[in-house]
């Protein structure tokens, strides 16, 4: 006998829950970062122009190591803005995620070097104004009243906030939310390399990927290597820094696979970088460091004359950096615990797209 009962009915998978298609909002942002892309690929024929004016200038000409690092620096710029504007634009799940983090990256550095700022512009201002006096005899230029001063340094410290406050928070806010997410995912359905580890991982990844290349610009250009209370110049200099850029490649690779022996590895060797550069900043002169180098008496003088370098702000606040850095390594311990990322929502498993 055939038995013709209906089977059970099974069970109704539960609606996912609906999101606002953000494809208008990745173009806008998309849009804007190539804008900033273009903004910062013009700066290095202003590298340049500044280059053959320098020829003229009291202090000599820019050394070749100083022109190569600017524009290269700008040059990697121009094509990350770019590169990451039009994956935006064309809604990659890559693209989104790379704009995340280094828009944290973006708003945290930014934050720093915006108080660095606020702190120091007064005096740097001054002195060159003093510098300037001093080159015309005492005479001309006036002095600037008070007035026109907090005008012109208020403008400054706006701008600069601007750009590196106010803008990647709105990159933050836009590109953290789930919708953006979601959309990117719904667009581009295929898998890949930034869906195998963490956000907050493939920050660190990026950080030590970046910086790795940093420092073999560094190494060739400036090879002023701090190494625990004196500066190793020349090729010792940059034998220094090609090593430290291995290891910055070998942890961003170790970090992004979400191996522990990478992470212990960061962790006990961060502490060792910033001992070296602070007994190094403390106890070392970065003036004769430079004279070893090639720059020029006048030179020396007009570095020497700013008070940023003479105070060795812009070292601390370096050391400061790399402590913040440290500290979130620490917070990263919490993804090494697990044993492999999760892996990336199947297609089927998208909720609906509600269009604005």
């Amino acid at each position: 006998m055939v038995d013709l009962a209906p089977a059970a009915p099974l069970a109704a998978t539960p609606p996912l829950p609906p999101y606002r298609d953000r494809s208008t909002g990745l173009t806008i942002f998309g849009v804007f970062q190539i804008i900033l892309g273009l903004l910062a690929a013009l700066m290095v024929p202003l590298v340049a122009l500044s280059a053959f004016l320098s020829r003229m200038a009291p202090g000599g000409a820019m050394r070749p190591g100083q022109y190569v690092a600017s524009s290269g620096t700008y040059a990697f710029l121009a094509a990350a803005l770019i590169t990451l504007g039009i994956g935006s634009v064309r809604m990659k799940r890559w693209a989104h995620a790379l704009t995340l983090v280094t828009s944290w990256y973006w708003l945290v550095m930014g934050a720093l070097i915006t108080v660095l700022l606020t702190a120091m512009l007064p005096v740097v201002m001054r002195s060159a104004l003093s510098q300037a006096q001093l080159r015309a005899g005492g005479g001309p230029p006036a002095d600037i009243s008070n007035g026109v001063m907090a005008v012109i340094l208020t403008v400054m410290i706006v701008f600069a906030a601007f750009f590196l406050v106010i803008v990647p928070i709105a990159f933050v806010v836009f590109y953290s939310r789930q919708d953006v997410a979601e959309t990117c995912r719904r667009r581009d359905p295929v898998d890949r390399w930034t869906d195998r580890a963490p956000l907050p991982v493939l920050g660190a990844t990026v950080i030590y990927f970046t910086g790795a290349l940093y420092l073999l610009v560094v190494g060739s250009t400036t090879p002023l290597f701090p190494f625990f209370g004196r500066y190793l110049h020349g090729l010792a200099g940059a034998a220094g820094f090609v090593a430290l850029a291995a290891l910055d490649f070998y942890l961003a690779f170790a970090i992004f696979h979400l191996k522990t022996a990478g992470w212990w590895l960061a962790v006990l060797t961060s502490p060792i970088r910033l001992a070296s550069m602070a007994i190094t900043y403390a106890r070392a002169d970065l003036m004769q460091a430079y004279s070893k180098i090639g720059f020029s008496d006048e030179q020396l003088k007009m570095l020497n004359a700013n008070p940023m370098l003479r105070s060795h702000v812009i070292l601390w606040w370096s050391l400061l950096s790399l402590l913040i850095f440290f500290g979130y390594l620490l917070w990263l311990k919490r993804y090494f615990n697990l044993p492999a990322a999760n892996p990336a929502l199947p297609v089927a498993a998208l909720p609906e797209v509600i269009h604005d």
